[in-house]
């Protein structure tokens, strides 16, 4: 059953895809939503809305994925596991096809403790659910688009139309496991996965050896996720504090030399950091474009949309395929 997703299109067509994610707000204010998507129109196939990521209160995947409809943009909602159990996962796949959405990344969410890091205090007391595991959501999808049925066995007259998505974090403890599990989620009827942030290319190749070895790379379109860096701290964050993500010292040391070179001068340190960045992040998706396997990259600016357009252009991937019709 096709999706009528312009991301799939692109990934039948052999296109080397591209997404991009668009934060919501944490308020009501539709037009952040709206003005993020004004920024990022044309630098990819297909724009993943965050669910309440970080486990922190934001406008629902599902609101926010409509109004980027609104301005011409394909939406991949998220569905997190954390927040909801079998019925209202349902409901709202159905209440999402029905809106004309048709992408859904399935992950498992940011524990509620996560929330309070930093500034935020998030709602560590929250009590979560995780009724489902990713995998078993991915299972859900592909029952209800290729089977017809809820999880609980009941008909469902009109199927949603879905590409399913999954996350695949490559460089995770235990990392022998990761192909393993991967391939689970591949046998549960993934379509496309979007990996962890990568920054160790060489560690990430080696998994994607296993990974063809295991003949996955035929059965699923892997993107490999790219998480922008602004400076030398966030670096340091991601390598301590993100489970699944580990950054070579190359990379922090060539982070360390840029701000170096300013000085004194702060304004000029924080510039020269931001534009390492963008270098790091254009030079990761050209070795992901040229890792047998690979057929897409995400991209992530976190609360740096603006940036992506440049990034995009500067790895040799604008203009992208323009939108065809459905088939």
């Amino acid at each position: 059953m096709k999706s009528g997703s312009n991301l799939e299109r692109v990934l039948e067509a052999g296109h080397f895809a591209v997404t991009a994610e668009i934060g919501p707000p944490m308020d009501c204010n539709g037009e952040v939503v709206l003005e993020k998507a004004r920024l990022l129109k044309g630098c990819a196939d297909a724009f993943n809305i965050t669910d309440c990521q970080t486990a922190v209160v934001r406008m629902s995947s599902i609101a926010s994925a409509v109004l980027v409809m609104r301005e011409g943009l394909e939406p991949v909602m998220q569905m997190t596991c954390r927040d909801r159990n079998r019925i209202a996962i349902q409901a709202d796949i159905l209440g999402a096809a029905a809106l004309g959405i048709s992408n859904c990344l399935c992950i498992a969410g940011d524990h509620q403790s996560f929330g309070a890091a930093g500034r935020l205090k998030g709602h560590p007391g929250a009590k979560n659910v995780y009724d489902v595991d990713s995998i078993q959501l991915v299972s859900i999808l592909k029952g209800l688009r290729d089977d017809g049925r809820q999880q609980g066995g009941d008909e469902v007259e009109m199927r949603p139309p879905l590409f399913i998505g999954a996350v695949w974090t490559p460089l995770g403890d235990p990392i022998d496991f990761r192909p393993f599990r991967l391939a689970k989620k591949v046998e549960a009827g993934t379509d496309f996965i979007q990996t962890q942030g990568i920054y160790d290319m060489e560690l990430f190749r080696q998994q994607m050896k296993i990974v063809r070895e295991m003949g996955l790379h035929e059965r699923v379109a892997i993107l490999a996720g790219i998480i922008v860096p602004k400076n030398l701290g966030m670096l340091r964050y991601m390598n301590s504090s993100v489970a699944g993500v580990t950054v070579p010292e190359e990379l922090m040391g060539r982070m360390a030399a840029a701000r170096k070179a300013a000085g004194e001068d702060k304004a000029q340190a924080r510039r020269n950091q931001e534009e390492e960045g963008i270098r790091i992040t254009v030079e990761l998706i050209e070795q992901a474009r040229e890792t047998e396997g690979v057929r897409g990259v995400h991209v992530q600016a976190i609360e740096w949309e603006q940036k992506v357009p440049e990034i995009v252009e500067r790895a040799g991937l604008m203009p992208r395929p323009a939108p065809s019709p459905a088939a």
